[in-house]
C-alpha cells in the first residue's frame, strides 16, 4: 500500500481553501420534522419528530444555520398565535414531501348529545364559554362554515322607510318580523347590507306596536339611505330551525347544531375557532431589525374567528376594520408559496406597514369571512423608507367564497402601496370588488402608484349583493399604474354600480389598455371623476345597462378613450354625463347589433352620430361589425378581415389568464 506524502505548503494551502469555503459559502440549513403524533422533547429528527409547531420554532432560533421546519401531515390546533421576529429570520415552515398539515386556529368539538325529543338536534355543553373564557362567532362542519342561526332562513326582512337618524338607529319594519324579546339575547346581531356596505349590531329594543327597532351606531351615517334595505337576524334560539345552523348560548355555554341529515356530528370533524390571527410576523421599524427571508410552502392556514365591538359595527367601504389572520409587518423578501388559507374570519393574509417584496404564489384562498389579500395602511399616506409597504408579487392564486360574514370585502385591496405586480390571479364569487387599487378620494399625492394589474380572470363579482363595485376598482392619483390584459365578466351590482373598470374619485394617470370586459350590471367602463387617464385597445361587449359611463364634467380632460372596441345588444352606449366634451374619443368601432350598420338609430349621450361628431369627438371611429370569432360564444377573438385592425387595434392576449401551471410561471 502506498502512501501519498503532500508538501507542508500545499498542506497548508488545503487546510486554508477549507477554511474559505466553510466561512464563504452558506451552511446547508438544518431539518427539523413535527408530526401530530410526535413529543415536543423529542430532537425533532425524521423518526423522533416534535409534536407542536412552536417547539419547532423555538428548536431553530437555537439553530446557528438556516433551518426548515417540515410539517407532516394532520392538523396543528395552536392555542396563540404563532409570532415570528428578526430572529427567525432565514427560517421556512413546509409541508413535508407529499403531506398537507393543516396549522388551525379552532378545537374540535367531540361529546355531542341528541335530543330525544328533536330529531337532528344535538347539544354539546362548554365550560370555557359558560365560564367567559372563550366564545366563537363561526363553527365549521366537515370543512364547510356552518350557518349561525338565521331567520329568515332564505332571502330577507325589508325596512319599511328610511333608517332614523337620531342618537341611535331606527329601524321601521313589517309587522311581525321582529320579536321584541331579541332584544333579550346581547349575542343576537342584526345584519343589513347597504350599497356599498353592511352594518352587523345587537337590537337595543324592539317596539311591536309601532314597528320599530332601535339599533346602536348613530346618527347613521349620510350615505345610510336606502328604501326596502334588505337585513337578517342571527343567533336568536328562535331563529334554529333550519338543517345546518347552530346557536351558542353564552350564558349556560350550551352550543345546539341541528344536523343535516344522516349527519352524526361525533363522526364528523366540527371545529370552533379559539383564535382571530394564526401568524403574526412582525420586525422592528428599521432595516436592522427586519423580519427578512421567511418562506412558507405547503401549509393549510384554517379556521379563525372574527371581532366585532359589542355595539356593533357599521363597516366603511371594503371592510377596512376587519384584519387578517396572517399578518406580515416589518418584513422583507418573504414568500407564501403553493398555501391554503380557508375557513378565516377576517380578510385572510394582511402585507402592513414596513411589510417589502414579498411574493404570495400558487395559493388559494377560500372562504373567507372577509376578503383575501390586503396590501399597505389606509392611513399612511407619508410612509418613510421603512414604514413603506410595497414591491409585493401576487401571483397565480385563486381567490374564491369571500365575503361571507362581511359582504362588502374585497378580494385583493391595495391601500398606500405602490410598486406591487397583481397578476395571473383568478378571482370570483364574491359580493364586492375583485380588486381594488388606492385609498384616497380627491387629487392629493399618494404613494399608491406603479402598481401593474395583469392577466387576472376575475368573474362572478356582486351576485347581486351590494352595489357601487368593480372588477378593478381604483380611487386618486396613480401615476405609473397599468391595469391590462385582463379578463373581467359577469360583475352584477344589487342596484347601481355593477362596473367592469371603475376608475372612481380622483383617479388619475392610470393606463387601461387591452382588458376584454363583458355581461356587467351597468357598464363595461365607468369613470366616476379623475384625470388624464387612457383606456385603449380594451374589449367591451354585452354589458347591460350602459356600454361607458361617465358620471362628472370637471375642468380638464377626464380620460383619452381610443382604438376600443364596443359591442352591444341591450341598454346604451353612452350613461351618465358627457355635457362639457373634456374627454378625447376616437379612433374606436362601435356596434350595437339591434341597428346594424345603421348609424342613424345609434344614441351618443342624447345626440345623432353626426351631431356627436360635429363636436369633435369619433372623427376617425367607425360603426361597424368588429367580427369576432364567434360574439355569441364569447370568443372575443377578431377574425383576420377586421376592421379594427385597419383603425390599429391590437387583439388583447388572453391565453394566459388566470393562474399558470407550475411549468409556465
Amino acid at each position: 500500500m502506498k502512501t501519498l506524502l503532500v508538501p507542508k505548503r500545499a498542506a497548508c494551502y488545503a487546510v486554508w481553501a477549507g477554511f474559505l469555503m466553510a466561512t464563504l459559502l452558506p451552511s446547508p440549513a438544518a431539518s427539523i420534522h413535527v408530526a401530530p403524533g410526535g413529543n415536543d422533547s423529542a430532537n425533532g429528527s425524521p423518526t423522533t419528530p416534535l409534536r407542536s409547531v412552536p417547539a419547532a420554532v423555538s428548536k431553530a432560533r437555537a439553530s446557528e444555520r438556516p433551518v426548515s421546519i417540515f410539517l407532516a401531515d394532520g392538523r396543528y390546533e395552536l392555542e396563540e398565535p404563532l409570532k415570528l421576529g428578526a430572529a427567525d429570520s432565514g427560517l421556512t415552515l413546509r409541508a413535508a414531501p407529499g403531506a398537507r398539515p393543516v396549522v388551525s386556529g379552532g378545537q374540535r368539538i367531540t361529546g355531542w348529545v341528541q335530543d330525544p325529543a328533536k330529531p337532528g338536534l344535538w347539544r354539546v355543553t362548554l365550560p370555557e364559554v359558560r365560564d367567559g373564557a372563550w366564545y366563537f362567532h363561526q363553527v365549521f362542519v366537515n370543512g364547510q362554515r356552518a350557518q349561525r342561526a338565521r331567520t329568515p332562513n332564505e332571502g330577507f326582512f325589508r325596512t319599511t322607510d328610511r333608517l332614523g337618524t337620531n342618537t341611535s338607529i331606527e329601524l321601521r319594519f313589517k309587522a311581525g318580523d321582529l320579536s321584541p324579546a331579541w332584544a333579550a339575547f346581547p349575542e343576537a346581531r342584526l345584519v343589513m347590507l347597504m350599497k356599498w356596505t353592511d352594518l352587523q349590531v345587537p337590537i337595543r329594543s324592539v317596539d311591536a306596536t309601532g314597528n320599530v327597532a332601535i339599533l346602536p351606531g348613530g346618527p347613521r351615517p349620510y350615505w345610510m339611505d336606502e328604501k326596502n334595505a334588505r337585513y337578517w337576524v342571527e343567533n336568536v334560539p328562535d331563529a334554529l330551525d333550519a338543517a345546518g345552523e347552530w346557536y351558542l348560548d353564552r350564558s349556560s355555554g350550551v352550543l345546539s347544531y341541528l344536523a343535516l341529515a344522516g349527519l352524526d356530528p361525533n363522526q364528523a370533524v366540527v371545529v370552533a375557532p379559539r383564535l382571530r390571527r394564526l401568524l403574526e410576523v412582525e420586525g422592528d421599524p428599521g432595516t436592522s431589525n427586519a423580519v427578512e427571508g421567511l418562506r412558507f410552502q405547503g401549509i393549510v392556514f384554517s379556521e379563525t374567528d372574527y371581532e366585532v365591538p359589542n355595539d356593533g359595527m357599521i363597516s366603511p367601504q371594503a371592510a377596512v376594520p376587519v384584519k387578517g389572520a396572517v399578518v406580515v409587518k416589518h418584513a422583507i423578501r418573504g414568500t407564501f408559496e403553493d398555501c391554503v388559507f380557508e375557513n378565516l374570519g377576517g380578510y385572510a393574509l394582511e402585507l402592513g406597514r414596513g411589510a417589502q417584496d414579498w411574493t404570495v404564489q400558487g395559493c388559494e384562498i377560500r372562504g373567507s369571512g372577509a376578503g383575501g389579500i390586503r396590501m399597505g395602511e389606509p392611513d399612511d399616506r407619508q410612509p418613510n423608507a421603512f414604514a413603506a409597504c410595497r414591491g409585493h408579487r401576487i401571483l397565480d392564486n385563486h381567490l374564491h367564497q369571500l365575503g361571507r360574514i362581511f359582504a362588502p370585502a374585497v378580494g385583493i385591496i391595495v391601500f398606500q402601496s405602490g410598486q406591487n405586480h397583481i397578476a395571473h390571479n383568478e378571482i370570483n364569487d364574491l359580493y364586492y370588488t375583485a380588486i381594488s387599487v388606492g385609498w384616497n378620494w380627491g387629487y392629493q399625492e399618494t404613494p399608491c402608484r406603479e402598481n401593474l394589474i395583469e392577466f387576472n380572470h376575475l368573474h362572478h363579482i356582486g351576485q347581486g349583493r351590494l352595489s357601487d363595485m368593480g372588477g378593478i376598482y381604483t380611487l386618486g392619483i396613480q401615476k405609473g399604474t397599468i391595469l391590462r390584459n385582463n379578463l373581467i365578466h359577469d360583475v352584477t351590482s344589487y342596484d347601481y354600480g355593477g362596473w367592469g373598470l371603475y376608475p372612481d374619485e380622483g383617479s388619475t394617470g392610470i393606463l387601461l389598455e387591452s382588458n376584454v370586459v363583458y355581461h356587467c350590471k351597468s357598464s363595461g367602463f365607468h369613470q366616476h371623476y379623475g384625470r388624464e387617464n387612457t383606456v385603449r385597445n380594451n374589449i367591451f361587449a354585452f354589458n347591460v345597462e350602459n356600454q361607458l359611463m361617465r358620471t362628472r364634467d370637471e375642468d380638464h380632460t377626464s380620460f383619452f378613450f381610443t382604438n376600443n372596441i364596443v359591442y352591444f345588444d341591450t341598454g346604451r352606449l353612452l350613461g351618465s354625463s358627457w355635457k362639457n366634451d373634456r374627454f378625447v374619443i376616437d379612433r374606436n368601432i362601435y356596434f350595437d347589433t339591434r341597428a346594424g350598420l345603421d348609424a342613424s338609430k345609434m344614441d351618443f349621450a342624447g345626440v345623432t352620430w353626426e351631431r356627436w361628431r360635429g363636436r369633435g369627438h369619433d372623427g376617425q371611429s367607425l360603426i361597424a361589425d368588429p367580427l369576432f370569432v364567434d360574439a355569441a360564444k364569447r370568443d372575443f377573438r377578431l377574425k383576420p378581415e377586421s376592421p379594427a385592425f385597419k383603425l390599429g387595434f391590437q387583439a388583447p392576449d388572453l391565453r394566459t389568464v388566470g393562474p399558470r401551471p407550475v411549468s409556465a410561471r
